[in-house]
């Protein structure tokens, strides 16, 4: 099984989580397994399946919910599975939240036999997320890439950021914003990490993972696949509550996982093509140039 964040942070346990679920749930929709008018399983017999409580079960059938693939949710009876549930973010299509669109168009780009991503983000909170899809088609054997590179450009921690910060304006005189989102940019780069390096020695696939730290705070997240098709998402800044465990703060922050991502593929048209080898050129130049070595402690 993929290890998530969430499982990471529980003294190595594998009990899955909500999001694994729904994860599991919507690769079978995606592959027919469900089909559209379909009627779920019962929240016990799903919970039974997946050895989790009925609440849990709960959170994942309102993430796919909240995601448009399932209707007719109600208490008395299970859900159907959406008339039309979305399809793959494709170029000229209507933009889908991140965590919705990207695993598809990753699980096309890891259909091939080499895998080159590269990532600017924020943390890397979308893109595990969004490879549970390709790491589970590759353990069930579906697909077989004979290598995998991903490039990662994070934010560095010695900089300071321009997100999250206190609405009040007194900046973070203790550091405990900036330490929080360390921890988190640490945490979620080790998983991924984890998650990609093990297929060497599950399935043999060459894999190289690396970190690259920025001297700036990307306004935007982009994910280039393949060097054929770029995705592109905003970060918008809005007032969140952060909490630090006996207390919260107000701050301006931004959630990359509900941002629309906009995709552009090199074959579909003269412009396309052109966003997609700029966006390239641009982050050969970040990562070869300004952008210094990241240690995840």
């Amino acid at each position: 099984m993929v290890v998530t964040q969430e499982n990471v942070a529980v003294n190595g346990s594998r009990k899955l989580t909500p999001q694994d679920i729904a994860d599991t749930l919507r690769d079978r929709i995606r592959t027919g397994d469900l089909k559209p008018g379909d009627r779920l399983p019962t929240q016990a017999v799903l919970a039974e399946e997946f050895g989790v409580e009925r609440g849990t079960v709960r959170q994942a059938l309102r993430t796919l919910q909240d995601d448009g693939l399932l209707a007719n949710v109600s208490k008395g009876s299970p859900p159907r599975i959406a008339a039309e549930p979305p399809g793959p973010t494709a170029a000229g299509s209507e933009p889908q939240a991140s965590m919705v669109g990207l695993a598809p168009r990753l699980a096309a780009a890891f259909s091939e036999p080499q895998v080159q991503i590269d990532v600017v983000s924020y943390t890397a909170e979308t893109l595990i997320l969004a490879l549970g899809d390709p790491l589970r088609r590759i353990h069930e054997g579906r697909i077989r890439p004979a290598s995998i590179n991903v490039r990662i450009l994070l934010p560095s921690s010695d900089i300071d950021l321009a997100f999250p910060r206190p609405v009040n304006g007194q900046g973070d005189a203790d550091g405990r914003v900036h330490q929080r989102w360390l921890a988190l940019r640490n945490t979620q780069g080790q998983v991924l990490r984890h998650n990609l390096r093990a297929l060497r020695a599950s399935h043999g696939i060459d894999v190289d993972v690396s970190f690259r730290a920025l001297p700036f705070t990307p306004p935007v997240k982009l994910y280039l696949l393949n060097q054929r098709e770029a995705l592109l998402a905003y970060y918008t800044i809005e007032r969140s509550m952060l909490d630090f465990g006996s207390a919260e703060m107000e701050a301006f922050d931004v959630s990359g996982l509900k941002s629309p991502l906009f995709s552009f593929d090199r074959n579909a048209a003269p412009r396309d093509a052109a966003f997609v080898d700029e966006s390239q050129k641009w982050f050969d130049a970040l990562w070869a140039t300004i952008a210094t070595e990241l240690t995840l402690s």
